[in-house]
């Protein structure tokens, strides 16, 4: 039986590195190209695989809500981004938040410590620098995505295919508020509420 088809993963952030370790514990040889710390972003601060950026929270680990069955179900298939988080949680209510450090450094660790994975540091700057090896090609690069390869992603995909929504949480100027027509009250009736 022909062994798998080698993988090159482009991108070291959760979907990369997950992708990295599941096709890993399936036989197959994976390169994930990470561009840092070659070539860093404005948000990282460090070198490390799946770094968190803008929050230590993974949402809610309750499993009667689809974010926390996810969750659950991600465990199931062996997730080694959840494995880690669980190692590097920290007290958050019924959130999962992790100590971001010590949650990058050990899905780093994990990473190159498998032998099927080879993490190679450099820039992809466009899609013609994976094609034509060979094997499969699996962009995982998100919102931070270099320039160069956002140009080549567009180029090949077209505009009306790539789309970036960032979560930033709204700010409501408090003097905007109507307290006539406001109900406050605790988010799903736990801790106390707070008035502005």
């Amino acid at each position: 039986m022909p062994s798998p088809p080698r993988v090159t993963v482009v991108g070291g952030g959760f979907a990369g590195v997950e992708c990295a370790w599941q096709l890993a514990r399936r036989g197959h040889g994976v390169r994930l190209v990470e561009m840092r710390p070659v070539r860093t972003t404005e948000a990282h601060e460090t070198d490390r695989l799946a770094e968190m950026v803008c929050s230590n929270s993974f949402r809610s680990d309750n499993p009667a809500n689809a974010v926390g069955l996810l969750k659950r179900e991600m465990e199931a298939v062996g997730s080694l981004v959840l494995e880690e988080a669980r190692k590097a949680a920290v007290p958050a209510g019924d959130a999962l938040a992790v100590d971001r450090s010590v949650f990058a450094e050990g899905v780093t660790r994990r990473i190159t410590g498998r032998s099927e994975i080879d993490l190679v540091r450099a820039e992809v700057a466009s899609l013609d620098a994976v094609r034509g090896e060979g094997h499969y090609v699996v962009v995982a690069t998100g919102p931070l995505t270099s320039d160069s390869l956002a140009v080549s992603l567009k180029a090949a995909l077209g505009d009306s295919y790539l789309y970036f929504y960032d979560a930033v949480a709204p700010i409501v100027e408090a003097s905007s508020i109507d307290r006539s027509r406001v109900f406050a009250a605790s988010r799903w009736g736990r801790g106390e509420a707070t008035t502005i």
